[in-house]
């Protein structure tokens, strides 16, 4: 028998990465609780905190400044990070569902997505304006915008501004001074920018007093900004805008800042909200439907406590969030929060002062925006700073570690507070065939995978028939529809060729193929433990990593065997995890048309998982690594990083952006690579992975006697991969692969160099090196560009071998 493990036996899903979530999941991390485990499903690794977006659109303030990187902050609370979009609910079989990924299961859910702006009817086309939320896509056209004036900073550009609240006016305070900057530096006129503000009532910013009104309307008028009052507007087209009364404003950009609004999906699931879509919570944060769901911040409506939507009041729920989730899980009694019913707004007027509204009183100085610069670089220091993670950087769920911080505190409370108690008796995991999942358990994650995918059919043949009916209005895709509505579970089971004799269709004992005539069969195999705490996106980076083997040796994907070790955890929650797994491992064979013919499961310490996959090929089409000729060009299809950011990661030194870069790397198939360098007469190739670069380019050297020369600064590196080896943040098998430096013959005039640790860094789904004709390296590179392999490049070329000589040599620029 094994040692008594922690097993996950509840499921707490939060869905959004607002600033109430962000303060609850810092909590989590100081206070974690056994046996639950924690999901965060959000649109991106980053989310923006409301009070310094005007400091960043004034140009005060960087992008990484005013953004809590949600990555470290899960990897802290020792969550899963799914970053898909939300789109529905299952209430009754407590499930989120997403856009990209299969249905999320949970027992407790908590909802702040935030608001967005209310959008009339009135437009055409809403490519016509731009909404102030959602925030990463207001700053991406943001940016754009600034791009464009930097660009011709000589061109007049007109911009508008529909809304007169608070946040319309610091909106267009703080974005004339970013634009009036740059002109300045261009020794440009201000007369080249012009902007208005329209604003529906007859008084600007209503929930404010006269003073702050009257002040930020003068100052408007002082900067030349042109106000519009009693203005309903009534059209917008082709960037003109037409208001009840007649007047007509032709602008560059209009950007949208009225009422909020919520997603329709959320009344459509069946939760009670407000006339404006909002979740109607209690006191204790509950749904006034569905008690196990929590909602917060501006999504939230409290019954008894109605208050505006503002920052102010999600930052100070997420103390109460914390402790209500934390309370439900463990079955203890609630805590009612209510909300102060006045607050002290400080709004930005772009030139490094502030206005301060409290009730009816008002005062503008420079000193209150040092002040507010420093509350909120205090608010954003408890994400950035966040205490010292031990172990290896994250809580895997299940290891059995009781606390990730060591202290005799944090330990205490999850001996004595986690759900495990409510069990009857403790866990003691077995070795042997009793450490495999069970039968009920497999049939069940595989008929879910089946029904999923029938699911996903029949809304593509819906949104298909529905656009041949109707093609100048294409539907809103449902996001759920009843299991009843489907067809009986069949393609999954069944082979896809005759040449699967026996697969998962059938109970026997093995697979058994049929190798057709004139093929030969290619097999290989690939197992590790996850790098990322998301198992359908594990799933795929797993399946993509063991079919590059197939495609570098020229084969074609027929069929795959598993192999999964699940984390410990309550029956319910082991089959969550393997049919999140699974469902990604066969999205990515399906994609590469093969089909998953059996496996085996187990339960252990932590999630890991492999595939032992089969190809064909033409056995006189096969590439292999001794096949490279002198004279030739050597192309990488990916760039070069992995290893180091994920090992920065562990140590929380990895910016989200970095691991987002990494994981649509890791993400992206190998085979229409391998496509290519056939066509383009490659003659050998082989997938960069664990021996890192230098590594595998050895076996080609070492296989085809050959010489080559790299040019280090043509090998291309993922957005961060630099920064974190400078730090020597490095993977563990990083010093085995560093021998692989003594075959290079100008060691010493190269190992300085920032790039250099980078040749020997270990990848996880690295892309294809081959060897291909010279006079095909320019075509094919561009073939492989248009097929979306953006960072391949020719590093280097073969050369004939030199006795006495180091078969590598590094091309130094200026030598």
């Amino acid at each position: 028998m094994k040692a008594t493990a922690q097993p996950v036996i509840k499921d707490l899903v939060l869905i959004g990465g607002g600033h109430t979530h962000a303060i609850a999941l810092r909590m989590f991390g100081m206070k974690p609780l056994a046996g639950v485990r924690l999901t965060l499903i959000t649109e991106a690794s980053a989310t923006a905190y409301s009070g310094m977006l005007p400091g960043h659109i004034a140009g005060f303030y960087s992008h990484a400044e005013c953004h809590i990187d949600l990555c470290s902050l899960a990897d802290f609370a020792g969550a899963q990070l799914y970053l898909d979009p939300a789109i529905g609910l299952d209430l009754n079989a407590q499930q989120v569902l997403c856009t990209n990924r299969p249905p999320v299961a949970y027992d407790v859910l908590s909802i702040d997505i935030g608001s967005t702006p209310k959008l009339p009817d009135l437009l055409s086309c809403v490519d016509d304006i731009i909404p102030a939320k959602p925030v990463r896509d207001f700053l991406h056209q943001w940016e754009a915008v600034v791009s464009r004036v930097s660009q011709s900073p000589e061109t007049p550009v007109c911009l508008s501004i529909v809304g007169g609240g608070a946040g319309g006016v610091e909106l267009a305070l703080t974005m004339q001074h970013r634009l009036q900057q740059i002109l300045k530096a261009a020794d440009q006129p201000l007369t080249n920018l012009e902007m208005h503000v329209l604003h529906r009532g007859s008084e600007l910013m209503p929930q404010h007093s006269r003073w702050v009104r009257d002040r930020l309307r003068a100052l408007l008028t002082q900067r030349g900004i042109h106000l519009h009052l009693n203005q309903e507007v009534q059209e917008i087209q082709a960037h003109l805008i037409r208001c009840q009364s007649g007047l007509e404003i032709y602008s560059d950009d209009i950007f949208w800042v009225t009422q909020a609004s919520a997603p329709d999906w959320l009344g459509k699931s069946g939760l009670s909200v407000d006339q404006n879509g909002f979740v109607l919570v209690n006191d204790t944060l509950q749904s006034l439907s569905h008690p196990n769901v929590f909602a917060a911040g501006d999504i939230a409506t409290i019954v008894n406590h109605p208050r505006p939507k503002a920052g102010v009041f999600a930052v100070r729920q997420g103390k109460p969030l914390f402790h209500n989730l934390r309370h439900t899980l463990l079955n203890q009694p609630l805590k009612p929060f209510r909300p102060q019913k006045h607050y002290l707004s400080l709004i930005g007027t772009g030139d490094g002062a502030a206005i301060s509204s409290w009730g009816s009183l008002g005062w503008r100085s420079p000193l209150l925006w040092n002040w507010k610069d420093w509350i909120d670089r205090q608010f954003m220091q408890r994400f950035s700073d966040l205490p010292e993670m031990r172990q290896r950087g994250m809580r895997r769920w299940g290891d059995g570690e009781m606390g990730r911080h060591g202290d005799a505190e944090t330990q205490s409370t999850l001996n004595l507070q986690s759900p495990i108690s409510n069990l009857q008796s403790p866990i003691m995991p077995c070795a042997g065939c009793g450490s495999k999942v069970g039968s009920t358990v497999l049939k069940r994650v595989l008929h879910r995978i089946q029904l999923e995918q029938n699911r996903i059919e029949e809304l593509e043949v819906r949104e298909q028939e529905l656009k041949d009916t109707s093609p100048t209005s294409p539907p809103s895709p449902s996001p759920h529809l009843p299991i009843s509505s489907l067809r009986p579970p069949s393609s999954l089971l069944r082979p896809p060729s005759s040449h699967i004799l026996i697969g998962l269709n059938t109970p026997d004992d093995a697979a058994v193929l049929q190798i057709p005539p004139g093929k030969v069969l290619v097999q290989t195999i690939d197992y590790f433990t996850s790098l990322i705490n998301d198992p359908f996106i594990f799933g795929q980076i797993s399946a993509n990593h063991a079919l590059s083997d197939l495609f570098a040796m020229g084969a074609m994907p027929h069929s795959a065997l598993a192999i999964a070790t699940i984390p410990y955890a309550a029956e319910s929650n082991v089959e969550e995890t393997l049919y999140q797994l699974l469902s990604g491992a066969i999205k990515t064979l399906q994609q590469a048309n093969a089909v998953l013919i059996g496996g085996h499961t187990t339960e252990g310490a932590e999630l890991a998982f492999g595939l032992s996959c089969n190809g064909l090929a033409a056995e006189n089409r096969l590439l292999r690594k001794g096949g490279m000729q002198p004279g030739q060009a050597l192309i990488l299809t990916k760039a070069l990083g992995t290893g180091t950011l994920f090992a920065a990661k562990m140590r929380s030194q990895a910016k989200g952006c970095w691991i987002d870069r990494a994981v649509e790397s890791m993400l992206q198939s190998n085979q229409q690579a391998a496509a290519c360098f056939l066509e383009h007469g490659a003659t050998a190739c082989t997938d960069i992975t664990g021996f890192g670069l230098l590594g595998h380019l050895m076996e080609m050297i070492q296989a085809s006697q050959v010489a080559v020369e790299l040019d280090l600064d043509a090998i291309p590196v993922l957005e961060g991969a630099q920064e974190t080896v400078q730090m020597g943040i490095v993977s563990s098998l990083q010093p085995q692969n560093q021998r692989a430096g003594q075959w290079i013959e100008n060691l010493v005039d190269v190992s300085h160099f920032p790039k250099y640790p980078l040749l020997f860094d270990p990848q996880t789904c690295g892309g294809l090196l081959a060897s291909v004709p010279l006079a095909q390296a320019d075509p094919c590179l561009m073939r492989l560009k248009e097929a979306g392999y953006v960072h391949s490049a020719v590093i280097g070329y073969s050369l004939a071998k030199t006795e006495g000589v180091q078969p590598v040599r590094m091309a130094i620029a200026g030598r």
